[in-house]
């Protein structure tokens, strides 16, 4: 056995998964299981160290290796678990040289497991690209930013990722125009904070900016795609570049997390309830084929059932179509770990309540969908997405290609219809 990977929380984990896995292969690790872990909520850490347990005791003769989020803000407390071997910081596991380490402290028999340094000394950001993505695999991710600026109050992943930094516009470009030489169709841009983007960089390029480059520079290119972003930051540039490029699919999912204005003063946002409604509708008048999702916090303490109400609104008030909800995690060091906190079954209860909303807004969404003819990306022989990220289900097609699909139908999860040539 070599290295695998066990990949827990967000897309950008997904993509460091594969890194971690090249570098640790390249500095010759075997029987490896790297944990990288996930943050956000205490069930994310709780569900590591499931996992850690769980494969111990499937794998004995297995070296555990726990890195990412968690690890780099709670390292002590995985270090302290008899079945971990090493712990990485979320830094380190970018660099050939950590794993390097790794392998000369398992192969000397070392006796120090923690290998975690200041995240926040991080100024810097260096470029992955990766070789080990399959060739055609429809949709690949390339990150361009990490670490935050900002201090929401519920949140402790800046100190697990570090303060923002970016990888370079003529880095970016290279990556894209590489990976569609090599037959990916989408990519995906993704980061932490993804509408930060450039502020480190010299003359401060923004997203909008970045994107257009890539555009510009990789004509090629069939489909881009932008992952989460901040509303309050979103440029004139990303503006213009939604409303004029094709190419740009039609779908974005915000970072909004209340409908409630206090709640999202106490939970140190930069933005209203009205810049949310705003926002959506003026991304509406520049495509009005969008589709957008965003991710909503149910249970932020001192909320209300009245405040609560109005993160509910916020679903139909902004024409959601994806909501990614969140039941409030009280994590330790955190301001709003400080503050009144909302009975655990009322969290769960309201979170019930938004992921039923999301689905009833789901579901509308596909039904408004009957009648229209949407480019879809073949991501397997089951299913495949249209522009607006919608799902749709295939009845063996060929992964890698984009067809025209004429909408028949839905089952309430995915769209139903023909599909027809490629495009």
């Amino acid at each position: 056995m070599g290295v695998d990977v066990v990949t827990f929380g967000c897309r950008l984990n997904a993509f460091e998964s594969e890194v971690i896995r090249r570098e640790a292969e390249q500095a010759g690790l075997t029987e490896t299981i790297v944990i990288n872990s996930c943050a956000v909520t205490n069930e994310a850490v709780a569900q590591a160290r499931q996992s850690i347990r769980k494969l111990k005791r499937e794998r004995p003769e297995a070296r555990i290796v726990v890195t990412g989020c968690a690890a780099q803000t709670q390292s002590q407390m995985f270090a302290e678990m008899a079945e971990v071997d090493r712990v990485v910081g979320n830094d380190e596991k970018m660099r050939g040289a950590a794993w390097q380490a790794t392998r000369a402290a398992f192969d000397l028999g070392g006796s120090e497991k923690v290998a975690v340094a200041d995240i926040m000394a991080v100024t810097e950001m260096a470029p992955h690209l990766l070789d080990g993505f399959e060739r055609g695999l429809p949709r690949v991710f390339v990150q361009v930013q990490n670490g935050c600026d900002h201090r929401c109050t519920f949140c402790i992943i800046p100190y697990g990722r570090g303060n923002s930094r970016s990888v370079p516009m003529g880095a970016v470009v290279d990556q894209v125009r590489t990976l569609v030489e090599r037959g990916h169709v989408e990519i995906v841009l993704t980061g932490v904070d993804l509408t930060s983007y450039g502020a480190d960089l010299p003359g401060a390029p923004k997203l909008g900016q970045l994107t257009r480059q890539i555009l510009r520079h990789v004509p090629e290119l069939k489909r881009l795609r932008i992952s989460s972003i901040d509303s309050i930051e979103a440029d004139r540039d990303l503006l213009d570049v939604i409303a004029d490029d094709a190419r740009l699919m039609p779908h974005l999912h915000l970072s909004l997390q209340s409908g409630d204005d206090m709640i999202l003063k106490r939970m140190k946002r930069r933005h209203s309830r009205q810049d949310a409604i705003d926002f959506c509708a003026q991304l509406r008048r520049l495509r009005p084929d969008i589709a957008l999702g965003a991710d909503i916090i149910a249970g932020f303490p001192t909320e209300t059932e009245e405040m609560f109400a109005r993160s509910l609104d916020l679903v139909e008030e902004c024409d959601l179509t994806f909501l990614h909800v969140f039941p409030y995690s009280k994590r330790p060091g955190t301001p709003a770990a400080r503050m009144p906190q909302v009975a655990g079954g009322a969290i769960k209860e309201r979170a019930k309540r938004l992921r039923a909303a999301g689905e009833v807004a789901l579901a509308r969404r596909l039904a408004a969908e009957v009648g229209a003819t949407r480019e879809v990306l073949i991501e397997s022989n089951r299913q495949g997405r249209t522009e607006q990220f919608l799902p749709v289900a295939i009845n063996d097609d060929v992964p890698g290609t984009v067809r025209r699909l004429a909408v028949t139908g839905h089952d309430g999860a995915r769209l139903i219809g023909a599909c027809g040539d490629a495009t």
